[in-house]
């Protein structure tokens, strides 16, 4: 490689990723740690550390590498990754920018554009538009970004105002551009998603797929590769889609595809202009490592017929460990008092031992990586890798991973989005049900009714003073209070909306009562089990 030092404008898992390949390939590294992260892994694994204001400032990134003499920057995932005029301003200030150009994460990043140029390149898209042309279910989504942020489900009329607010205050908070745009709401597809690699030399090549169906807050949990609802020949018709977009885009480096597959129908959802968090699944299937492509074809490198040929091995499955609660998926915080990785699969992590884990950043603790011949050897070694692992100090999803890698739907290959929906976590697992009845059906059953509290220990039932208090289930700031002394509530009203990393969760009644009493402001941060409504039966 000619680039001789590497500045990486992110922190965490990615960071620690990128220095590792960097530092087989003799490149020295950068590190760059914002205020509040100073007592960080990444910022101790680095040749050099600078510290910087903030890891959303570009000018800071590039003050970091004039400091140090970097030549180039990678911008991993997340935080500056995809954005145009970050990208634009590495090159204006004579460095090597490891992604695509700017022109191409423009058009690809912009969700209304992607759609405008995939359907004039000949790729299905999902239906978008009106919500009152498309009607519901429907999805509401941030145009400039993904991740799960500013997105939301809309079953009627009634909740599309709400939504569309609550998307852009995470669509601005997360990406700093509120624009949303509306889409047809898929009940139960699969999401598939095709790996690129394109050189500048006109050279496009798709590596295989990865199935990411098991999903939470439309964030990702388990991905492997390949998908089992893929065929030769839907596979090629998904690559050939995902090769055409690249091309229309002028895109170059490493980026997915990322498509909704109903049946055999497939219909593209966006371009990630950058590394995927799940790359691991692919490396393990075709040999490659992502990250020295991604520094080749930085430096003007070729892909060659290996590449346009791919051939992968095996079966790759990946999870991903998170500082979570394991059955409401709401973020945690705390300090990691004890960690214990397996060595049997592959891990990719940012923390270690006695590291914090605060409500500033994505609670990803690490991702284990199984390969094996067969699907069911990688899924064992992977159960047999999570049985070896132990986290204490901080509430984490482990418990979830164990089950969800053990359930016989999972094992049999059959999961959709809706996979955590129709299989509530840590749930007892049932076999599967005679074949024809796993395809999609729906029961139209109304919610039952929302139990009230139960009777206070020692009250006489005729006196019952049904109460409680709405706490805080994690630590995060209160950026909506809905409540007010007084006022009645019905149940699932949300009261209180607390954002912790940039995303936001409604707080909601759990049984019809009155506001006693409202604890918290807007703006307040309060701690995890902070109380926040007084409520009365």
């Amino acid at each position: 490689m000619a680039v001789a030092k590497l500045l990486v404008a992110n922190r965490g898992e990615i960071a620690l990723r990128v220095f590792r390949t960097a530092r087989r390939l003799g490149i020295a590294t950068v590190a760059v740690v914002a205020p509040d992260d100073r007592g960080a892994l990444h910022a101790r694994a680095a040749d050099e550390a600078v510290a910087i204001a903030s890891y959303l400032d570009p000018g800071e990134h590039l003050r970091a590498a004039r400091a140090t003499g970097a030549e180039a920057i990678h911008p991993g995932y997340g935080f500056l990754a995809e954005s145009p005029a970050f990208a634009e301003a590495v090159a204006a200030a004579g460095l090597q920018w490891v992604g695509p150009p700017a022109p191409a994460l423009r058009a690809g990043g912009d969700k209304l554009a992607a759609k405008r140029i995939a359907s004039e390149a000949g790729v299905p898209v999902v239906p978008g538009g009106d919500p009152a042309e498309l009607g519901f279910p429907l999805l509401v989504k941030a145009a400039a970004g993904g991740g799960g942020r500013g997105m939301r489900v809309v079953r009627s009329a009634a909740e599309l105002d709400d939504a569309i607010a609550a998307a852009r205050r995470e669509a601005a908070a997360a990406f700093g551009d509120n624009r949303l745009l509306f889409e047809r709401y898929l009940e139960r597809p699969r999401h598939v998603e095709i790996q690129l690699l394109a050189d500048a030399h006109g050279t496009v090549a798709a590596l295989g797929e990865r199935e990411c169906s098991v999903q939470r807050r439309h964030q990702k949990v388990l991905e492997e590769s390949p998908s089992t609802a893929l065929d030769p020949a839907l596979r090629a018709a998904m690559s050939e889609a995902a090769v055409r977009f690249a091309r229309a885009v002028g895109y170059v480096n490493a980026g997915t595809a990322e498509f909704v597959l109903d049946g055999r129908d497939f219909y593209f959802l966006e371009l990630n202009g950058r590394l995927q968090v799940e790359h691991p699944v692919t490396e393990v299937v075709t040999g490659l490592d992502l990250v020295e492509e991604q520094l080749r074809i930085a430096d003007g490198g070729r892909l060659s017929s290996h590449h346009v040929n791919m051939v992968t091995r095996g079966h790759g499955v990946e999870v991903r460990l998170y500082a979570e609660d394991p059955v409401t998926f709401l973020p945690q915080a705390g300090r990691i008092e004890r960690l214990r990785l397996p060595g049997s699969v592959r891990v990719d992590a940012g923390v270690e031992a006695g590291s914090e884990v605060g409500t500033a950043y994505d609670p990803l603790i690490a991702k284990l990586t199984a390969h094996g011949e067969t699907r069911n050897e990688a899924l064992d070694r992977l159960a047999a890798a999570l049985a070896e692992t132990e986290v204490t100090g901080v509430v984490t999803n482990l418990p979830l991973l164990r089950w969800l890698v053990a359930h016989p739907a999972l094992r049999a290959g059959e999961t959709t989005t809706a996979f955590l929906v129709e299989h509530p976590p840590l749930s007892p697992p049932s076999p599967p049900p005679p074949r024809p009845w796993r395809t999609p059906f729906r029961l139209n059953l109304p919610p039952p009714p929302a139990a009230p509290p139960p009777a206070l220990e020692g009250e006489a039932d005729d006196r019952r003073v049904e109460s409680s208090t709405l706490v805080a289930p994690m630590p995060g700031t209160v950026i909506r209070v809905l409540a007010r002394p007084g006022e009645r509530v019905r149940p699932r009203q949300p009261l209180v909306v607390l954002e912790a990393m940039k995303m936001e969760t409604p707080l909601v009644s759990p049984y019809a009562a009155e506001v006693k009493a409202v604890h918290v402001a807007e703006g307040d941060r309060v701690a995890g089990g902070a109380a926040l409504v007084e409520l009365e039966a």
